[in-house]
């Protein structure tokens, strides 16, 4: 006879139960597949990468320090610009009459490419025929939101998709029930283009990023507003997808396709939601 101190003991439910889980667990997805689901979000090519991390630092250091050697720019340090350099010059938070403002640190050229690497970097410079410096972007945005907004969706206006939904879109996922595009926002405001960063634009909503947070639910949305309750909330969702498809059908934007998808999806998630 077991005692209830030894029954409920974690060792003894991981000793004696841990076979049972497991085939539980294959049982479930063996169902899955008899039924013709797919557990697995298929790519539409067989991808080299299985995973990619991607690190986008709003704020980091300067490229100017680090990568991007200016020597005229410190030949002229603390001169004026020439009249003719700002002549109908025209920048929201820049005084053309400014001063110019050189390197602060020196630059030397590393490895065989004789890639031109700051002093801040010596661990980097040692290894600067492994790594990629791309130095063929340029862009006209100077604000931060846009900027950013086009830094990881190729576009400074809202409604394409990021970075990391196209990896989605391409590489698929291994799972069917978790987001397959996971986002960690540092910093008490996250990045000044806000969500459309990590957003889907015209793709699906399966292929936008899910936020997680800090502080308090881990997930946006996944707890209703009081005095919302699941079938107040899948009618208000089912209104806002009725009016959307009256507009989907006057115009045929694909934008409103995603929304409409996304309007379906919260349901899902209410059902899940742990209590």
């Amino acid at each position: 006879m077991i005692s209830p101190a030894t029954h409920l003991a974690r060792r003894w439910f991981l000793r004696d139960c841990g076979v049972g889980l497991g085939a539980v667990a294959l049982a479930h997805l063996m169902n899955d597949r008899a039924a013709g689901a797919i557990p697995v979000r298929q790519p539409h090519f067989a991808p080299k990468a299985k995973r990619v991390i991607y690190l986008f630092m709003a704020g980091a250091p300067s490229h100017l320090e680090m990568f991007d050697n200016k020597p005229m720019l410190a030949k002229y340090d603390g001169q004026l610009p020439p009249p003719d350099l700002i002549k109908g010059y025209r920048a929201a938070f820049i005084n053309p009459k400014s001063k110019f403002l050189g390197p602060k640190f020196k630059f030397a050229k590393h490895g065989k490419s004789g890639a031109e690497i700051s002093e801040l970097l010596p661990q980097l410079s040692s290894v600067a025929d492994d790594i990629a410096i791309v130095r063929s972007m340029h862009t006209d945005q100077f604000n931060h939101a846009p900027a950013q907004i086009l830094m990881n969706t190729g576009s400074a206006q809202f409604g394409r998709p990021s970075m990391g939904s196209w990896v989605t879109y391409g590489l698929g996922s291994a799972s069917q029930d978790l987001p397959g595009f996971i986002v960690f926002s540092s910093g008490s405001k996250g990045p000044s283009g806000g969500g459309s960063c990590w957003g889907s634009g015209f793709l699906p909503t399966l292929h936008q990023g899910v936020m997680f947070r800090s502080s308090g639910d881990p997930v946006l949305y996944l707890s209703n507003p009081r005095g919302v309750d699941a079938d107040l909330q899948r009618d208000s969702l089912d209104t806002l997808g009725r009016l959307n498809k009256l507009r989907l059908d006057e115009v045929g934007d694909p934008e409103i396709a995603t929304r409409i998808n996304s309007s379906r999806w919260p349901s899902a998630c209410s059902r899940a939601r742990p209590t």
